[in-house]
């Protein structure tokens, strides 16, 4: 709510008024703004005439066939080229938010899909070099805060709260897997059956995480209650517990990746797996999506796929 002192400042069309007081005040002459602004004399002095009622002060003197400014005047000047900065300013910030060329895009995304928004930022980057990209990487719970406070433009989830509305936008399978290390006894057996890892300890993700929410149903599927050595943040974490020879885990193949410890972790064949869950870029219903958002999300949707196969899956 405007503060009371102003509101005179905001009716009887003011920034207009404005316009012709400093073309007067700058050329010193109402006929030559008039000339200047393509209006006629008598429309300038009737606007300089209510512009001075408003603001309840003379804003002009004449001696002669001078005219000079009043103290009032003169204050209303210096202060009319401040209003006119500040708004050459908000245009140009507002230019700037209708560009692909200069935008910011503000991107919320998984720990799990970090990687994977960064092969798809470079991509797009060499397709908009003045592109201004942020991007927080944050767990589940933290994502979904983000999102019910619409800190950001894009939201990257492989289970997208149910909770919200949304506007989803599907990009890759993201597939959910069994990983040992390489050298576990059931390595080389085909067609493991669930069941069967009743008696596994497992390497988990924090509760409320993406990942611990797909194992939590597959376990609750199948009547088992895992047994968790160890709960881990991360999914770096885990592959490394694995490798440790701490445990076996649930989680998305694509932290296998392009990592330098790949070959020494592997997918167990375990009956029912790989489950197929997606990477959804999301927004809130009502949002309206910046140019360089909608943009960016435009070309995930075309070379997402392309891009990914190319340079091999998202850790």
């Amino acid at each position: 709510m405007p503060q009371t002192n102003i509101r005179r400042y905001l009716r009887h069309g003011m920034l207009p008024q404005l316009s012709v007081f400093e073309t007067v005040a700058r050329l010193e002459s109402f006929t030559r703004a008039s000339e200047v602004l393509h209006l006629s004399q008598p429309t300038i002095s009737t606007q300089i005439k209510k512009l001075s009622e408003t603001l309840d002060v003379p804003l002009f003197e004449q001696i002669g066939k001078k005219i000079y400014l009043t103290p009032a005047g003169e204050c209303l000047n210096q202060s009319c080229h401040e209003i006119f900065r500040q708004l050459s300013k908000l245009e140009d910030d507002l230019a700037n938010l209708r560009s692909l060329e200069s935008g910011k895009l503000k991107l919320g995304v998984s720990t799990t899909g970090k990687y994977f928004v960064l092969r798809l930022i470079a991509k797009f980057i060499e397709k908009y070099p003045n592109a201004k990209i942020q991007v927080q990487a944050h767990n589940r719970q933290n994502l979904i805060h983000r999102l019910e406070d619409n800190d950001d433009d894009l939201y990257l989830f492989s289970n997208p709260p149910a909770e919200i509305e949304l506007v989803k936008q599907a990009l890759l399978e993201n597939p959910m897997c069994v990983l040992a290390r390489n050298d576990h006894p059931l390595a080389n057996q085909k067609s493991i059956a669930f069941e069967s890892l009743k008696s596994e300890l497992f390497i988990m993700r924090e509760p409320g995480s993406g990942t611990r929410i797909v194992a939590q149903e597959v376990f609750d599927q199948y009547g088992i209650t895992p047994k968790v050595r160890i709960e881990l943040s991360t999914n770096e974490a885990i592959k490394q517990a694995i490798i440790a020879g701490l445990g076996i885990s649930i989680l998305s193949k694509h932290t296998l990746g392009m990592n330098a410890h790949s070959q020494e972790i592997i997918e167990l064949n375990v009956t029912g797996f790989p489950i197929m869950r997606e990477w959804q870029f999301v927004y809130p219903v009502g949002k309206v999506l910046p140019p360089i958002a909608a943009a960016f999300l435009k070309f995930c949707q075309q070379d997402a796929a392309f891009i990914c196969a190319k340079n091999e899956a998202p850790e």
